[in-house]
């Protein structure tokens, strides 16, 4: 009778849900796992674009910080004081650029598609001259497709200034990270097993380290480009009688910003310097060519290995692909994104391979130290 009870009591605590083959249960959660990962996959593709904002306030955090440790070497005040400086110069930058170079640029703005457009149509109307069979339907095709593109590329830089809202919770955000980095990271070290938390800081810390070197390059370049490419434009060609290049501050500005965007800036503002250097003339046009050569020789040789000595050194091919890549998927802001974001995953990888080297070397002396034979 007691046993009768055993046997009733078993079966009745028993869960209508367990499996009692272990084979089976062992394959269930096999496939809740999987479904797990599929299910953060869909929520990840359906949050890219958040997620992209939230890494973008990452770099701008990172860019604020460098600024307040550059200024903490010259100024011992508080780091929030510092931070304050940053800001109120970055501030400071955008009036200036409103309303000092607004007027100026916006007037070159205007007439920037009428010359593209001019000098695309130039360009074809030469090579029918030299024997290319190239029709009037074929021309308005072509004309039409370059045309749709330099509109693209204007949309694109258009929506660097034009994405307010998502510029300015990339700015709020990356201020509220910039003034206690600290509480957030401690924040996510909490969601980490105990025994990695050593390892997350550390590789924390060098992407931390990597990111502030990388955008300290990154604004260098930007900078260096700007004002070199409009002081030769605007003053360089009259030294050599050719006269002033036509807006000259316009394509400094432009050189300068898409200097951010390693290898695809570089060739989208070297397509339109030399296209609005043509429209002054041969000598003109060919002036522009000798200008964005000297500026990316530069750039190329001198700011760039400066640079990636001191943070992480992408292959260009990689950095191309990752655009490529970032861009199709994201747009604008990927594209921008996509240099910092491929260095912070090979810090990562880095990071990693460092931890299982030591690992295996630990091992190793542990095993030597158990058979001394």
């Amino acid at each position: 009778m007691s046993n009768d009870q055993n046997e009733v009591g078993a079966k009745v605590g028993t869960s209508p849900t367990r499996i009692e083959s272990p084979k089976l249960r062992y394959e269930a959660s096999k496939a809740l796992v999987w479904g797990l990962v599929i299910g953060l996959i869909v929520l990840t593709v359906h949050l890219s674009q958040t997620l992209l904002v939230i890494f973008g306030a990452l770099v701008f955090a990172a860019i604020i910080d460098g600024g307040s440790r550059l200024i903490a070497k010259y100024l011992p005040i508080g780091r929030n004081w510092r931070i304050g400086i940053v800001l109120l110069l970055a501030v400071a930058f955008l009036i200036w650029l409103g309303y000092f170079a607004g007027s100026q640029i916006s007037q070159q703005a205007a007439e920037f598609p009428a010359i593209i457009n001019d000098q695309i149509g130039r360009l074809f109307a030469f090579l029918q001259s030299q024997g290319f069979a190239i029709g009037t339907d074929d021309v308005k095709n072509i004309v039409g497709s370059a045309v749709t593109g330099v509109g693209t590329v204007t949309k694109a830089i258009g929506g660097i200034f034009g994405g307010l809202t998502t510029l300015l919770l990339i700015g709020i955000i990356g201020i509220y990270l910039a003034i206690d980095p600290n509480l957030y990271e401690r924040g996510v070290a909490w969601m980490v097993p105990e025994r990695r938390r050593d390892g997350f800081y550390e590789t924390v810390n060098q992407m931390a380290y990597t990111m502030r070197r990388l955008m300290a390059g990154r604004i260098l370049g930007m900078i260096v480009e700007g004002i070199f490419t409009w002081a030769l434009l605007a003053y360089g060609g009259m030294l050599i009688g050719i006269g002033a290049v036509p807006m000259a501050a316009l394509l400094g500005l432009l050189t300068g910003l898409l200097a951010f965007i390693p290898n695809i800036g570089a060739i989208i503002s070297g397509v339109l310097m030399v296209l609005v250097g043509f429209s002054g003339g041969v000598d003109m046009g060919l002036y522009t060519v000798f200008v964005y050569f000297l500026v990316q020789t530069v750039d190329g040789y001198v700011l760039i290995p400066l640079v990636a000595k001191k943070t992480v050194d992408l292959a260009p091919a990689l950095v191309l692909g990752a655009q490529l890549v970032f861009g199709v998927l994201f747009g604008i802001l990927g594209l921008a994104l996509a240099d910092p974001m491929l260095a912070m995953i090979k810090v990562a990888l880095e990071q990693r391979a460092k931890r299982l080297e030591e690992g295996d070397r630990e091992h190793s002396d542990d095993e030597m130290a158990a058979d001394p034979a």
